[in-house]
């Protein structure tokens, strides 16, 4: 399975977004500007976010994007699911409404795509903006922990 530019850039967006929540609410250009991204398809993805549940929008000339819950609830699962869809290494094991095929009564692979679909959605599962955010803080300061997974 390989993410998106949705999935990565959404996820990126919404770390800075709870590293920076003291100065919420934050616009998507101020986001763009710190991630790198382009405020346009910043501004594409943040549709499905509001959606999903988890920002919510600040109308006006101060406003722009919070966390719609606190970064301790927030998953990374959760937003990898609002930007790309249930977790799917293959259509006939995906988390929502799996496809059945002429063969899924015998087939020998689907145990292998059902445990690495159940692999990555229990990491994805694991990490919360809180962890991803404190992860940040310690890249900033050199004592980044990436090199050690």
């Amino acid at each position: 399975m390989k993410l998106s530019t949705r999935g990565r850039y959404g996820l990126r967006a919404m770390i800075d977004m709870a590293i920076s929540e003291e100065q919420s609410p934050i616009a998507t250009h101020t986001i763009a500007e710190r991630e790198g991204l382009s405020e346009r398809y910043l501004e594409q993805l943040m549709v499905p976010l509001k959606r999903s549940g988890l920002v919510k929008s600040v109308r006006g000339s101060q406003g722009g994007y919070v966390l719609a819950r606190r970064p301790e609830d927030i998953t990374a699962g959760d937003i990898i699911r609002a930007l790309e869809g249930p977790i799917a290494p293959v259509e006939c094991v995906s988390e929502v409404n799996p496809e059945e095929c002429g063969r899924s009564d015998y087939c020998v692979t689907r145990i292998l795509w059902s445990k690495i679909r159940d692999s990555i959605a229990e990491v994805l599962d694991s990490y919360t903006l809180a962890d991803l955010a404190r992860e940040a803080h310690r890249c900033r300061e050199g004592k980044c922990s990436i090199n050690e997974a």
